[in-house]
Parts: C-alpha cells; structure tokens; sequence
C-alpha cells in the first residue's frame, strides 16, 4: 500500500468514527433527481427504460437479494470447510488402512513361518514331540518353550483379530466420510448457483437504473444506515461501554484495519479480497487465535457477552440469520467487507439488524 492509498484510508477512518459517535446527527433526505428536458431520441441511441416504482423499493429488493446471497455464501463457506476436513479424513483413513494391511501381512508371515518350522519337526506337534525326550531338563526345557510358544500364537491371534477389526472400521468410515463428502459437494454447488442467481438480479436490477438513479440509491442506502445508527446511538446502548481491547483483540482490529478498501468477494479469506467472515476469521488468525469460517458458525460456537460489556475486537452478528458479522473497533463502529460491489470499510455498528456479539478470546 502507497502513502496516498494510506493516508486516505486514514483520513476515511477518522471522518467515519466522528460522523459514527455523534447521536441525534440528522440527516436530510436527498434531493429529487432533476428531470431531463424531453428531447428527440437517435434511432442508435434508445432512451432508458422510465423506472415504474419508487426507488426506496428498488433498494429494499437489492438489500434483500444481497442479504440472500450472504446467507448462502455462508452455507457455501461451512460446506467448502467441511469438505476439506472429511477430504484430510479421508487421506488419514486411507494411511490407518494401508498400515492395518501391512500388519496383517506381517502377522500371516509369521504364523506361516510358525507353520513352517512344525513342518520341519516332522509335522508333529510341539507337545508330541516332547513325549519323546527321555531327558528331565529337556522336558523341562521344551515345557517352557511349548507355553511361551502357545502364549506368543496366542497373542498373534488376537493382534490378527483385532488389526483385521481396525480395517474394517477404517473401512466403514472411510465410506461414511467419503458419502459426506459428496453431500457437501452437492451443497456447495447448490449454494454456488443460488450465490450466483442472488447477485446477478440485484445487479440486474442496478444496470436497469441511470447514472442519478445508481447516486441517489447509493444515497438512500447510506441515509438508511445513518438513520439506523444514529437511532442506536441515541437510545444510550453504548453508555458505560469502555472495554479495553485485549492484546489479541488489538491485533485482531490491527489486521482489519490494515485490509481497508480491498474489495468483497463472497467466498474470498484474501489476502487481496474478503468475505464478511473471512476477513474476521483472517484478522484472528492472525492475532493467533483460530475461529469458524462462517458467520453463523461464529455465532453458534464462539461465547456470547452482552453489547453493554464489548471491547474492540469482538464480533457482531447481525441479521436474524446470522448471515452478516463485522468487528467492533470502538467509538460505536465495525470494520466489515459488506456485500459484491463494495470495499471493507468502516460502518456503523448499529447500522443494520444486530443479533448479538460474540467474544473469541474469552
């Protein structure tokens, strides 16, 4: 990253967290774009197609579309982490089998090998030879080799049984994994095409608009978070909350910090682009503290603390779903890479629907 990239990164930071911590802030509703002069049209050149419904509404449909995208880019991102779990599985299964076939073998060798040798005593047992020694010490002598003997056949039977028992669990769950990793591959794929469906309407729904209408709906989506953060400001919420980050907790917020402006690519964990949940679950990596994939895995498995007790490096879940997650920073803000088409940026905390927050070093 170049000085100027750096410090406009810096400079966004700052202006964000004053206009972030001023409750009771208003803001005012963006003017109607101008209506162009009627004017003869080109045959080459047809006019735009007349919006037919308010633009606020266009807006909701998008929200909703890319809110649809991110909760199957979450079940893309938990089906791609588990199918690389059941695939190292697999790979250690197929070892433990390799390793029972090669001790099988090994035991069979020697049980031939103890074939062998009675074969070569004239095929007579052990015990029948020994009633023909006449010699006391020898007896006593072959007495001992015959039970040391009968305990070491016996022990090679039990190792057989047992190793040839091991194979066929091995086996049993090597098929199991293997029938799990199909089904997450068949998830993945689903929740592929569903991603793919989500975002191409919502961005076919944006090609339909004009220049003003694109500025105007990018200023009724920011009036909107504004408008959700400022009422989250002002109802006291973050009265009290002073939390210290821990040292982990500042890495964490150092790592996001340092991704600002790199673009949202759903299923990405960078280093040139991220996803909501990979850009947490990357932050804390790199703070040394490993965390799930996905937003509602964060949420279903990390502990929960109340949002008057949070601290900078926490995760805030949002959305009914659990679909959406940023990392509270401090000063009522989350750094978050929040859909396709936008960068990781600084937001407001209580800009969208919060669900609760989670702590991963606690």
């Amino acid at each position: 990253m170049n000085r100027r990239h750096c410090a406009t990164a810096a400079i966004t930071l700052v202006c964000a967290l004053s206009l972030l911590t001023s409750p009771g802030q208003a803001f005012a509703a963006p003017e109607p774009a101008p209506t162009a002069p009627a004017s003869v049209t080109q045959p080459d050149t047809p006019a735009p197609p007349a919006p037919n419904r308010p633009l606020e509404e266009v807006r909701l449909e998008i929200d909703a579309l890319y809110r649809k995208a991110a909760s199957a880019t979450d079940a893309y991102n938990l089906a791609e982490e588990q199918t690389q779990k059941q695939s190292a599985e697999i790979v250690k299964l197929a070892q433990e089998m390799a390793k029972g076939q090669a001790r099988i073998k090994e035991l069979k060798n020697r049980a031939g090998a103890a074939a062998r040798a009675q074969y070569r005593g004239g095929g007579l047992p052990p015990e029948a030879q020994l009633a023909l020694v006449d010699d006391p010490q020898l007896f006593l002598d072959g007495v001992g080799r015959i039970q040391q003997g009968q305990k070491a056949t016996k022990d090679l039977i039990t190792e057989l049984t047992r190793t040839q028992a091991d194979l066929a669990t091995y086996t049993q769950d090597a098929s199991a994994q293997w029938e799990r990793l199909e089904a997450n591959r068949a998830k993945k794929e689903k929740a592929k095409k569903e991603i793919k469906e989500k975002i191409a309407a919502a961005q076919k729904l944006e090609d339909r608009l004009e220049k003003e209408e694109l500025t105007r709906l990018r200023q009724l989506e920011q009036q909107a978070q504004l408008k959700a953060q400022t009422a989250w400001l002002d109802s006291g919420i973050l009265k009290g909350v002073s939390g210290t980050a821990s040292e982990q907790g500042r890495k964490a917020v150092q790592f996001a910090t340092q991704q600002l402006g790199k673009p949202y690519v759903w299923g990405a964990e960078g280093p040139g682009s991220y996803d909501c949940s990979g850009l947490t679950s990357q932050a804390w990596a790199a703070a040394g503290r490993g965390i799930p994939r996905t937003s509602q895995e964060q949420w279903r498995l990390l502990p929960r603390i109340d949002i008057r007790d949070m601290r900078p490096g926490d995760l805030i879940i949002y959305h009914s779903d659990a679909s959406h997650v940023g990392m509270y920073i401090g000063n009522g803000a989350i750094i978050h890479a929040p859909r396709p088409g936008r960068n990781v940026t600084v937001a407001g905390a209580g800009s969208m629907s919060i669900l609760g927050v989670v702590r991963p070093d606690k």
